[in-house]
């Protein structure tokens, strides 16, 4: 038996965030289906009300093609087809936040369906690339791609303005410097230790595969991977998606979760 226990904590800090600003959520933005942690996106939709829509990039579905066949999922555990999701976002689909326009960037290489959302002045990149120090992601999950993530960065995030911010999602803080969330177009070209603009593509290939395959799984990657695939809805007690071993999560703090 596995067993795993989940928490609210972080989500209902966004949620506190929204509730002194009085906010109003139309959107829920994925990047995509994260290996490391789960998504909170059902505990946070229901909590708002229901009325946010939790978005994600068509790739997610050769990804839910992909993990239903490795896991050997029934059709009745997931639909492989994105309809866990309101709204799966196409290659530069535009996209309004109140008066902040913006646009949904497609950008595979660490996973096939990694999308970034351009809006305004400011790019979410998700796991695509992270502070100049830090790097880029690993493309060793299936579907990734090292060539892929090159030109993603290359021919999609570079070709924004210089004076454009970017947000990563994870900062590994090297050295134990303090954390960093925000850089620049201009930043990461000068500075990125693996996809600076002197790099060639046949050496970041190289450097990435190489290093790719000295890294190990990440610690909640069949959790997470079985949570994030479904937009964020757990299993239920007895889940279906691993009928042989059965998965019990026990939500705790977290009475949203119980969604199924």
């Amino acid at each position: 038996m596995i067993q795993g226990k989940v928490t609210a904590t972080a989500a209902n800090e966004v949620l506190a965030y929204v509730r002194e600003r009085g906010l109003n959520v139309k959107w829920i933005l994925e990047t995509h289906a994260h290996a490391d942690h789960l998504s909170a996106s059902q505990y946070l939709k229901k909590t708002l009300g229901g009325s946010a829509h939790i978005a994600i990039g068509e790739g997610i579905i050769q990804v839910q093609q992909t993990f239903s066949k490795l896991f050997a999922l029934p059709s009745d555990a997931l639909k492989a087809n994105g309809a866990d999701f309101d709204h799966l976002f196409k290659a530069s689909e535009p996209i309004q936040l109140g008066a902040i326009q913006g646009k949904a960037l497609h950008v595979p290489g660490h996973t096939p369906d990694h999308i970034c959302y351009l809006l305004g002045d400011a790019v979410f990149v998700g796991d695509t690339i992270f502070m100049p120090d830090s790097g880029s992601a690993r493309c060793d999950f299936p579907g990734g791609s090292a060539t892929q993530l090159f030109h993603s960065v290359r021919q999609v995030l570079f070709s924004l303005a210089d004076s454009t911010r970017i947000f990563v999602g994870h900062d590994y803080q090297p050295g134990n410097r303090a954390l960093i969330f925000e850089t620049t177009v201009a930043q990461e070209k000068e500075a990125n230790s693996h996809l600076k603009l002197s790099v060639s593509e046949a050496e970041f290939i190289k450097m990435r595969e190489d290093r790719d395959k000295t890294l190990s799984n990440p610690k909640l990657l069949f959790p997470a991977l079985q949570v994030n695939i479904r937009a964020g809805k757990l299993p239920t007690a007895r889940s279906q998606l691993f009928p042989d071993r059965r998965l019990f999560v026990t939500p705790v703090d977290a009475s949203g979760f119980d969604l199924e």
